[in-house]
């Protein structure tokens, strides 16, 4: 059976051995709806921090006030601008989004002599000026995806149509052949949209290509490495893991199939899922957790968890595993009642961080809000309540928020940097996930990895 992002409302939820009643429909939606107005008052706010003291800038450093580049050492390419776009449109902001608009319309320009990551490039400022289109129709928005789509395309130019890691904006000169599955097959539902909006197939069949280079090598296990040589194929890694380095290739199988119908990646996703069920799920004092392993003996690698990793509970959910989707993300929750904000690193063996910082990190927001669009459970709204709030303690700084040096200090220790999908992820996630908004469908709706909406904007409501 097929699971989708579907509304299923019901009045109690059973979970993990217990029992959440909800409040009346009155009072629960004065509470949310107060969260909501609360998540999109920080979102303006920041905002406002952004244009006072890096406006074009990639990313602001909210304790300093001073801005930092992301991937060009001496360019910017206006990312925290491009990725704030949509979450901006939907939650009515709209003379600040009208004035990102302008920026991007004025000043954005791909053709620099630098050199990007063709995954970071395409899921960051690719999907942000496409949801950006979507949001507000402004062709020129589409065009300006579409150049930059164009000048990442030479990167897949190999004998395997598996992309390098990087490639010089200007001259298409790539680099670095060994790179990760997620690098090289976390293209099509951008560039699948890219090509039914401009009618030109190029865009989807490359990063399709991709996809199917990676999946046909994987081990008898049917499980895939961190590390590939995109020339000659072969793998430079035996380590099996649902977290950074292979994460979003699993994440957009499923989506593929979510956005396009595409059936072959839907098959390609349950043969890696239950892959991944059968020889990484491990089940300890009654908490699911992911080990890595080797990819063709399946012996155990580390038990450290990465919290990039947080996210999956909401794509198994998606996948038709709910019980499995909804005990990760109670693993994860665990985690997060015990530090107020998770560490980057967890080993579930020791119950320890192996890394104390936290790069203002969205993924268990994510997960919550995934699950809650499928079942419609207050216990995810509350999760992601508990992160918007630790967020707003920990986290806020006088520019705006900031990551973590150490989530274990007291009082915990700030850093000075907030990533690009800071606006992009999260601020939307939460905002969905507390507002009952008419401008996102709830019940047939697509956010990429990076959080763009490819699909369930409705542009026609206030």
């Amino acid at each position: 059976m097929q699971i989708t992002r579907r509304t299923v409302i019901g009045a109690t939820t059973v979970l993990a051995g217990t029992v959440i009643s909800s409040p009346s429909h009155a009072q629960d939606d004065t509470r949310w709806h107060a969260l909501a107005q609360d998540v999109k008052a920080q979102m303006a706010w920041s905002w406002d921090c952004y244009c006072d003291h890096a406006w074009g800038k990639d990313e602001i450093k909210p304790v300093s006030g001073t801005f930092s580049s992301f991937q060009l050492k001496t360019h910017h390419l206006g990312l925290s601008l491009i990725e704030a776009l949509d979450t901006l449109w939907v939650m009515g902001l709209d003379s600040r989004f009208k004035d990102g608009v302008s920026w991007v319309k004025t000043h954005f320009d791909a053709d620099v002599d630098g050199e990007v990551s063709v995954f970071e490039t395409s899921i960051r400022l690719v999907g942000g000026l496409l949801s950006a289109h979507l949001a507000c129709g402004d062709a020129v928005l589409l065009a300006k995806a579409r150049d930059l789509a164009d000048r990442l395309l030479p990167a897949f130019a190999t004998p395997t149509g598996m992309p390098y890691r990087f490639i010089n904006l200007r001259t298409g000169a790539p680099r670095e052949a060994v790179t990760s599955p997620a690098d090289i097959a976390t293209y099509l539902p951008e560039w699948g949209t890219l090509s039914r909006l401009t009618g030109d197939p190029r865009y989807a069949a490359a990063a399709r290509k991709a996809v199917i280079a990676v999946f046909e090598r994987r081990s008898p296990l049917d499980l895939v490495a961190t590390k590939i040589d995109v020339i000659s194929g072969a793998w430079r890694s035996r380590t099996a893991t649902i977290g950074s380095y292979c994460d979003s290739f699993f994440e957009y199988l499923w989506d593929s199939w979510q956005l396009f119908g595409d059936a072959e990646c839907k098959r390609m996703y349950d043969v890696c899922t239950a892959a991944i069920l059968k020889h990484q799920q491990v089940w300890k004092d009654r908490q699911l957790w992911f080990a890595d392993v080797d990819f063709e003996t399946g012996a155990v690698i580390s038990t450290e968890q990465d919290e990039l990793a947080s996210f999956y509970g909401g794509l198994l959910g998606q996948g038709g595993a709910l019980r499995q989707g909804a005990a990760y993300t109670e693993s994860w929750a665990k985690v997060q009642a015990r530090y107020g904000v998770l560490p980057e690193g967890y080993d579930y063996a020791t119950s320890r961080p192996t890394q104390v910082t936290n790069a203002l990190r969205p993924e268990l927001a994510d997960a919550a809000f995934t699950l809650w669009l499928i079942d419609r459970s207050p216990r995810w709204r509350e999760i992601g309540r508990l992160h918007f709030e630790a967020m707003k303690r920990w986290n806020k700084a006088p520019y705006g928020y900031t990551d973590l040096a150490d989530v274990t200090a007291t009082p915990k220790r700030q850093a000075d940097h907030c990533p690009g999908y800071w606006w992009s992820e999260q601020m939307k996630y939460y905002y969905l996930l507390f507002a009952d908004t008419p401008r996102f469908d709830y019940s047939d709706n697509y956010l990429s990895t990076e959080g763009n909406i490819l699909k369930g904007l409705r542009r026609n409501q206030a």
